[in-house]
């Protein structure tokens, strides 16, 4: 709650509009659901599916910094809560996304035998945010898959610890 207010108090200034930004997600199964984030481009452009890049226009100034340090992603706590997501785990894509990944890669759909998680061994891992080449879902998804197929409780501890760590020193593919 304290950091909704911060974000909903600097948006009021910098970017008008909703505190969130609600996008469909496959998870378990490869059903869909809402996924909640704070909201870190300015209001009222479509949601075409486009990902982020570095020097997005998009991105209002809050929103660089709340997307930079992964604050952007503490709504999703809402979603663990529901039990849409688990905390660690390969991260959700969008359904648009995942049709596109499972052309590159057969054994893409593997990934909805477990719930979406937060943060997971792609992300620990420096795989995380724009996937602007092939190589970069693959090795995203080579991640995911080795998490589903090595998990154990340590496994899950050492993502959060080194997740940790990143919010303080966050990776150059954090943008």
């Amino acid at each position: 709650p304290p950091l909704m207010l911060v974000v909903w108090l600097i948006q009021r200034i910098q970017a008008p509009g909703p505190l969130f930004f609600r996008q469909k997600r496959s998870g378990l199964d490869n059903r869909h659901f809402t996924i909640l984030k704070f909201r870190t481009m300015y209001a009222g452009g479509a949601d075409t599916g486009a990902q982020a890049t570095l020097t997005d226009a998009r991105i209002y100034p809050l929103g660089r910094f709340l997307r930079r340090f992964s604050l952007d992603e503490f709504p999703q706590f809402f979603n663990v809560l529901i039990g849409d997501m688990s905390i660690g785990g390969p991260r959700p894509h969008m359904p648009m996304h995942d049709e596109i990944f499972a052309e590159k890669m057969t054994n893409y759909r593997i990934r909805g035998f477990v719930k979406p998680g937060i943060t997971g061994l792609a992300q620990i891992r420096g795989f995380r945010g724009e996937t602007a080449r092939p190589e970069d879902i693959i090795r995203r998804v080579e991640c995911d898959i080795e998490y589903i197929e090595t998990w154990s409780f340590f496994l899950d501890v050492r993502i959060l610890w080194q997740t940790a760590w990143q919010l303080i020193r966050p990776p150059k593919t954090a943008y």
